[in-house]
């Protein structure tokens, strides 16, 4: 038995997945100490795990690079957003390693500072992406534009121009700022770009993979795609879920506020006519102040899964978890991408033909019910994805590449 320590950012869409390893593990006979978000703590507990809060302040920082007008502009403050937390992440997880003395440790890929102090402790370490991680890839165009890899010339010289302009750009403008906290939280050389950053664990999970994500013949061996590795909380579905009668399609918005509110406007006024029962939660908890249509109902929470089963398209922000949610169970999607890594989940469900992408500044009732009538009829797609994910092997495959890492550091 080893013990395994575990450090989330502040988001229950990292969370959820990690859980789903760290409960294999558990399963092994692993012992898991875990810092993660202060609501989850409890439920954390319930699952097994020796569960703590991670640093207060870091949940005080807002994740507000949904705000930005340009894509540069929010690649720096993504980036801003991260140092500032690492700069508190970072002492956070060594207080966690002094206490835990693991045999690993597994460090969530925004966690910066974290990430830092994992390197410098020379443990076998492991990153853990719930999203397609912004890593340079032979063939695939540059990250947080949500573009389809190029296929020709123009593709080749669209990517370079934005390389040029604007991604490469926004690396020269943060790396000051990110080698400033590596060297504060664990007096760390300079790295030359996020990406240099981002490949230095020996291994990085991504719980994403093929048909939905692009190739990647340079990834491996340190970076493993396991496919979707998510827990969700066992609760019961709500009793008027079964008196629902009919199709339903799910809608979605993030669990960190990102004002993607509109979505949900956008989708009940789409389908008040649709022969389906529109199924909204809303976990930021944002109120909308509208009349609902009669054939939609909005929850802060209910089981996704329980929702899914029985629906035919689900709409959402381009979160990977609940996206990947849908796809796994053989439902297509309607994605309408608001920031973050959305943009890349729109594209790659494109590139799946599992779903329609509908851009932020496009966003009406009319193209929200067009694109869900698309959508249902983009099933086989779905159930392609749904096929790719279990062969990639989810959270088992994910403990078992865990396994392996500290077999080698016992050798």
């Amino acid at each position: 038995m080893a013990t395994i320590a575990a450090y989330t950012s502040p988001a229950i869409g990292h969370l959820f997945p990690i859980a789903g390893m760290l409960l294999e593990l558990q399963r092994r006979g692993h012992r898991i100490r875990l810092r993660t978000l202060s609501s989850q703590v409890r439920a954390m507990r319930q699952l097994g795990f020796d569960a703590d809060a991670i640093d207060p302040a870091i949940e005080q920082i807002e994740f507000d690079d949904w705000h930005a007008r340009t894509l540069l502009e929010g690649l720096k403050r993504t980036a801003e957003i991260f140092c500032s937390r690492g700069e508190l992440d970072g002492p956070d997880v060594q207080q966690l390693l002094d206490e835990a003395q693991p045999d690993l440790v597994i460090t969530d890929i925004n966690t910066w500072g974290a990430a830092a102090v994992a390197e410098r402790a020379r443990l076998p370490w492991v990153a853990f992406s719930p999203y397609t991680p912004a890593i340079v890839s032979r063939g695939c165009p540059p990250y947080g534009a949500g573009l389809r890899p190029a296929v020709d010339t123009a593709g080749r010289l669209r990517d370079a121009l934005l390389e040029r302009t604007v991604t490469g750009v926004a690396v020269r403008l943060v790396m000051p700022r990110i080698n400033g906290m590596r060297a504060k939280v664990a007096g760390l050389p300079h790295v030359r770009s996020v990406d240099e950053m981002q490949r230095l664990p020996p291994l990085t999970l991504v719980t994403t993979a093929e048909p939905l994500e692009y190739p990647h013949d340079d990834w491996e061996p340190r970076l493993r795609m396991v496919g979707p590795t998510s827990w969700e909380p066992p609760t019961a579905p709500p009793g008027w879920l079964a008196g629902v009668e009919g199709p339903l399609v799910l809608v979605t918005t993030s669990s960190e506020y990102q004002g993607d509110t509109e979505i949900v406007r956008a989708a009940v006024h789409g389908l008040r006519d649709e022969p389906v029962t529109v199924v909204v939660t809303m976990p930021a908890r944002v109120r909308l102040g509208i009349d609902l249509p009669s054939n939609a109902r909005i929850v802060d929470f209910v089981p996704h899964s329980a929702v899914l089963e029985r629906a035919v398209c689900a709409v959402t922000h381009g979160g990977m978890g609940v996206t990947q949610k849908a796809l796994g169970l053989g439902v297509p999607v309607v994605v309408v991408p608001w920031g973050r890594d959305q943009h890349e989940v729109a594209a790659r469900v494109e590139h799946a033909g599992c779903g329609v992408r509908v851009n932020r500044g496009q966003l009406t009732p009319e193209r929200v019910r067009d694109a869900v009538r698309r959508a249902t009829r983009m099933r086989a797609g779905a159930e392609a994805v749904a096929a790719g994910f279990e062969a990639a092997g989810g959270a088992a495959r994910a403990a078992e590449l865990v396994e392996e890492q500290l077999a080698l550091q016992r050798r």
